[in-house]
């Protein structure tokens, strides 16, 4: 029988099949590569240096704190539960959270069961003193709810125990100042989060007010709702030389690993010093930022695709010219 190209086509078919499965791993790969870059925001919250939401960019010392999560809300990460992350400044570092278990003025005098907020010791992060905290429905047995004397302005330090139930906060709750009704409020600022937990166990619910800037900064201060979380941010020789314009523009990151430092560059390969340094010795793929099985995955795409053309030649040096008829000897699979 004459040997017809077209009646091969079903060859050619499981070839292609065959090739697509092979080479899928490699195509994975460079979408991998592409997507493992440094993201810079997380929904309308711009991501910087200290930060990072991919593992290996930023500090190390920030490493896994804020999730962006599949909705697109950045949060962080604390002991005691995720936090939905409303605002960050790097000029003046802080984040402001919000809390849902804390008291709101849609609450009224319905309190709800809360919990503590608390952050990690071990962290760059510290609770403002620009944080006031206000105590709902205390038992007056076991807290002492009365208001602070004058000479406590002068002398903080002696009126660590009152919960001031004359504050200013008390009486002008931010937002809704008659939300309260019947009910007692009184102005504490813990020291830490045990007497803290310690506050809650004798008062119904709580809530925390930070102070923000207003218009005529900086005297204007106005109270809101919300945590504000103050944050470090290290500064290296190295990562100044990394984010350097004239010496290539990188991001600050590190290696995954070793958590060393590392200056991440936008022809997707890692340097120990900065973009424009070809003499550095050290230099990583870009797929080091992503996931170390990455790497495994474009090896074992390689490998097929050459197994895959050594197996096209041999089947097409051996197959008999019937390639419409599927036999024992033209099968692939």
């Amino acid at each position: 029988m004459a040997y017809n190209p077209s009646s091969c086509s079903c060859f050619h078919h499981s070839f292609c099949l065959l090739f697509i499965i092979f080479s899928f791993p490699y195509f994975f790969l460079t979408k991998a590569q592409a997507a493992g870059h440094c993201r810079t925001s997380c929904g309308t919250i711009p991501i910087s240096y200290p930060f990072g939401i991919d593992d290996g960019c930023g500090s190390p010392y920030y490493r896994h704190i804020l999730v962006c999560s599949d909705s697109g809300f950045l949060e962080l990460r604390t002991p005691s539960g995720r936090y939905q992350v409303r605002s960050i400044s790097y000029s003046d570092p802080h984040m402001i959270v919000t809390d849902p278990f804390m008291w709101s003025c849609q609450d009224g005098h319905h309190f709800r069961a809360t919990r503590p907020f608390s952050l990690d010791t071990s962290t760059h992060l510290t609770l403002s003193s620009q944080n006031d905290y206000l105590f709902f429905n205390c038992s007056e047995e076991r807290v002492i709810v009365q208001p602070k004397p004058i000479f406590c302005e002068r002398f903080p330090d002696r009126c660590d125990s009152t919960c001031d139930s004359a504050s200013y906060l008390c009486r002008h709750l931010p937002g809704c100042a008659t939300a309260l009704g019947g009910s007692s409020c009184c102005s504490y600022l813990p020291k830490a989060t045990e007497s803290l937990r310690l506050m809650l166990k004798y008062c119904a619910s709580y809530a925390s007010i930070y102070w923000r800037t207003g218009v005529n900064a900086p005297d204007d201060q106005v109270p809101e709702y919300g945590i504000r979380v103050d944050f470090d941010i290290p500064v290296t020789t190295d990562c100044l030389q990394c984010q350097d314009m004239k010496k290539g523009g990188g991001s600050c990151g590190f290696d995954t690993q070793s958590q060393s430092f590392l200056c991440l560059c936008n022809q997707r390969s890692n340097v120990t010093t900065y973009c424009n340094d070809h003499s550095s010795t050290t230099s990583h793929s870009k797929a080091g930022v992503i996931a170390g099985t990455v790497t495994g995955v474009s090896a074992a795409g390689a490998v097929g695709i050459g197994a895959g053309l050594w197996y096209w030649k041999k089947v097409r040096a051996t197959a008999p010219v019937t390639c419409g008829v599927q036999s024992n000897e033209n099968r692939l699979f």
